[in-house]
């Protein structure tokens, strides 16, 4: 793990010459609070970071509806991030030039990673609302902040489901299943399958195959017949959108059919995947994931009001759950600018550690609360299964929605 986060935290060539920024942005006691938003806007990984962003948008405006932080009003100021080297200069955009008081973001983790050594360096608070890697807070520094799960708990969760959902809803043995391993090779599919190689082993389940591939592979045909020589039940696989769409593709033309297919978020929590694969070959696949919108509201109080907004601005259904993971994110932390005795970054972190939510009092039903390393450590993610056309809730209980159906693809 040292390694990964070494080469996510040095990204991009940063070359760390920045100055601390305690000046007029966080000071100032009138006109409109500057923060900024750094997400990738273009590029690959477009469409999932500004349905991110969304979730950030909605939680401002609700917060500029009640009067603002402070009685101030917040003014956004975007930046677009796609490789980290990008991100690196956008953050330096919006800490040197654009003064923002803190910056939300960020949806991948290795932008994050990237970003936020210079946002420490010039002492601006990060709130990151959706990258996954362990070791965006591992690394020592004072002013990041993250709501959501880690990339550890999204591995556990997904081997964890093999033994609590998958074989349950077969009627066999866990150990009985051959499990393989597939991942994207970037810094999120590399965390997340470490994780997972480590779950297997300690529950002592039947790892037959690890194979990483390019995010960017326009063939996963070779991927595909390993697994089905291998004979794979059950396949957890980490991936963004267009990967996901043709592994699903290829497995259908080369007539493979495994038991059950797991993502870690990523392409399996997008509708517009369902729908590029068809409903009825993405019919039984499992999702653990952030919170979506099929799940109890009991556990998730405000989740039907959300959709509501989002639906009302947007005029569309949400896309995906990472706008409501920000949403809830990005709402905490407003909460805790509201709070703090001012807007210097030192105050800030006071009060975000200071932050005491229990779990099921969120719109994504997890509470908050933050270790010294800036992680929220209630926050888990569950398990989804798209029925219907739906991605629905089925894990854990009090969240569920409907049971797991034992099948992968109608047709």
């Amino acid at each position: 793990m040292e390694s990964l986060t070494r080469r996510g935290a040095l990204a991009g060539g940063v070359a760390l010459a920045a100055a601390p920024l305690l000046g007029s942005a966080a000071l100032a006691q009138s006109g409109p609070i500057k923060v900024g938003a750094l997400f990738p806007f273009s590029g690959g990984l477009a469409l999932l970071g500004d349905e991110s962003y969304r979730g950030v948008e909605i939680a401002i405006e609700e917060r500029n509806a009640a009067g603002g932080v402070k009685g101030r009003p917040i003014q956004v100021v975007r930046g677009d991030a796609v490789d980290p080297n990008q991100a690196v200069g956008e953050a330096r955009r919006l800490t040197s030039v654009e003064r923002v008081t803190c910056i939300f973001g960020t949806f991948s983790s290795s932008l994050c990673l990237a970003a936020t050594q210079v946002t420490e360096l010039a002492q601006i608070p990060y709130f990151e609302l959706g990258a996954i890697s362990d070791p965006i807070t591992e690394r020592g520094f004072r002013y990041i902040f993250r709501t959501n799960a880690t990339a550890s708990g999204f591995a556990n969760m997904m081997v964890d489901s093999i033994r609590d959902a998958v074989a349950p809803a077969y009627k066999v043995d866990p150990k009985s299943l051959k499990v393989g391993i597939i991942h994207e090779d970037s810094l999120y599919g590399q965390t997340v399958a470490g994780y997972q190689k480590k779950r297997v082993q300690e529950l002592g389940l039947n790892l037959v195959e690890t194979l990483p591939y390019s995010a960017r592979s326009v063939d996963l045909t070779p991927v595909v017949l390993r697994l089905k020589s291998a004979g794979v039940d059950v396949v957890l696989q980490t991936s963004y959108q267009n990967d996901t769409v043709l592994f699903f593709r290829q497995m259908r033309e080369q007539g493979y059919r495994p038991r059950a297919a797991i993502g870690a978020g990523g392409g399996y929590s997008l509708r517009d995947t369902m729908e590029a694969v068809g409903a009825q070959h993405m019919e039984g696949a499992l999702n653990v994931d952030f919170t979506q919108f099929r799940t109890n509201p009991a556990g998730a109080p405000g989740i039907e009001e959300f959709v509501r907004k989002y639906q009302a601005k947007y005029n569309m259904a949400p896309r995906s759950g990472h706008s409501l993971c920000n949403y809830m994110g990005a709402v905490v932390f407003l909460d805790a600018m509201q709070a703090a005795s001012d807007l210097r970054a030192a105050a800030i972190r006071e009060a975000v550690l200071a932050v005491d939510k229990p779990v099921g009092s969120t719109a994504t039903g997890w509470g908050a609360k933050f270790n010294q390393a800036g992680q929220n450590e209630r926050a888990d993610p569950f398990l989804m299964q798209w029925q219907g056309g739906e991605l629905v809730t089925v894990f854990p209980a009090s969240a569920a929605m409907a049971p797991v159906k034992p099948v992968l693809g109608t047709a």
